[in-house]
């Protein structure tokens, strides 16, 4: 498969390695930086180096971004016109679901195939072979690449953006979950209780996570008033044995806005949200909602 290559960074020069070991050819890379590591690079993958998009795309089977998130619009836009009619363009950046989908209508209008690829893990340490989550049009040769890589790629039944919306989610609930692990583990080991922790923590580990997740927000809009008092008390004891709780003070916090919530209902005789994960996070939503 012939590839062009925008970005080689560290996610561009990760798969410009991968792909040219796979057997593929690129007929150029681009990058703002033109200095000798730089061409180290594009030499290595048997490919010219260029400082902008341009005619030579049209060479390309498939054209890859790996630039910032924040500008992959705008250099989406500037490769499309330079495209042949047919070939794919595949986002591997970080931007964000709004910028996607106007990049895919943009392509649409060529035509060219858009696909909005997310990479669902951490390149540093899973390299080439971490797992691909992938929306839009181009599936064929977006997994055709990510498997010669040795990358798991899963096509999902959506739009581009749909997968950076997920991949996003995906941290809210991993960067939260890390967070947390760092603030508990550290008050712990603070406390010498570290080895014990794990030993009351055992039974979330027989738990599926997405039950263990269902079963907190059916719960919570019930028992949110009594498990604030909870949320306090260990915000007391962090306190107590010097450390700064910073993601319990965002607990408590999101505790507190459920709690004036139920206050609320119960206030003006509103009946009880049918025990049911739809139903608890459609009422929930209502509470998140910025004001």
């Amino acid at each position: 498969m012939k590839i062009a290559l925008i970005g080689c960074g560290e996610v561009g020069h990760c798969y410009a390695r991968a792909w040219t070991a796979a057997g593929h050819t690129f007929v150029g890379i681009c990058d703002l930086r033109q200095d000798s590591e730089m061409r180290a690079r594009a030499q290595a993958a048997g490919a010219s180096l260029h400082a902008e998009p341009g005619p030579w795309l049209s060479e390309a089977d498939v054209v890859v971004s790996a630039v910032y998130g924040y500008n992959a619009a705008q250099v989406a836009r500037q490769s499309f016109p330079h495209m042949r009619s047919g070939a794919v363009y595949a986002d591997f950046t970080t931007a964000g679901a709004p910028d996607m989908q106007a990049a895919a209508t943009a392509a649409a209008a060529w035509p060219i195939e858009f696909m909005d690829v997310a990479i669902m893990g951490a390149i540093a340490l899973l390299a080439e072979k971490t797992p691909l989550l992938c929306a839009g049009h181009g599936a064929q040769a977006v997994t055709a690449l990510a498997e010669s890589a040795g990358a798991p790629v899963r096509i999902i039944d959506g739009t581009p953006g749909d997968a950076v919306r997920l991949k996003l989610l995906r941290s809210v609930m991993t960067k939260g979950m890390e967070s947390l692990a760092v603030e508990c583990m550290v008050a712990a080991e603070r406390m010498g209780l570290r080895a014990s922790l794990y030993e009351v923590l055992a039974d979330i580990d027989r738990t599926p996570l997405t039950a263990f997740m269902d079963s907190f927000v059916r719960s919570h809009v019930l028992h949110a008033p009594r498990r604030l008092a909870e949320v306090r008390e260990a915000r007391d004891q962090l306190h107590e044995a010097g450390l700064e709780p910073l993601v319990l003070n965002g607990v408590e916090q999101l505790f507190e806005r459920t709690t004036r919530g139920i206050e609320a209902a119960r206030a003006n005789g509103q009946a009880e949200v049918p025990d049911s994960v739809e139903a608890r996070l459609a009422w929930l939503s209502t509470l998140a909602r910025q004001a």
